[in-house]
């Protein structure tokens, strides 16, 4: 069973780098100190981490959802806080958005104890 564990929760180990990395990349990349950009990558990279880690070790309907939510968001953000002119924060926040996008649906669609949580499905826990 642990091993069913692992496999069906790879997606929230590569979701738990990925925030982790969201984390750091403001300083890997030199964005403007304090800035949107800087404060929007750390806060959601700990929203996506967090629910990355709580994932690994109990799966919720909710935080699958909320880290799709944040996922998306990410990808987006150069655009809404108009910094897609600087390549390197543009492309930093649209690859690990749609990462994390591609992850969460990909979790969604095939683990099937995240399906026994399915709004509607029935299953009291």
């Amino acid at each position: 069973m642990a091993t069913n564990n692992s496999v069906r929760r790879w997606q929230d180990q590569l979701i738990l780098v990925l925030g982790l990395w969201l984390i750091v990349s403001p300083w890997a990349f030199a964005y403007p100190q304090g800035s949107a950009q800087m404060m929007n990558a750390i806060i959601s990279g700990v929203i996506i981490a967090a629910l990355a880690a709580f994932e690994l070790y109990k799966t919720y309907f909710w935080a699958v959802v909320v880290n799709l939510l944040v996922g998306v968001w990410v990808a987006v953000s150069p655009w809404v806080l108009r910094v897609a002119d600087r390549n390197t924060v543009m492309w930093n926040e649209l690859i690990v958005g749609i990462a994390v996008v591609v992850l969460a649906l990909w979790e969604w669609r095939t683990d099937p104890e995240l399906h026994k949580h399915w709004p509607g499905a029935g299953a009291a826990t």
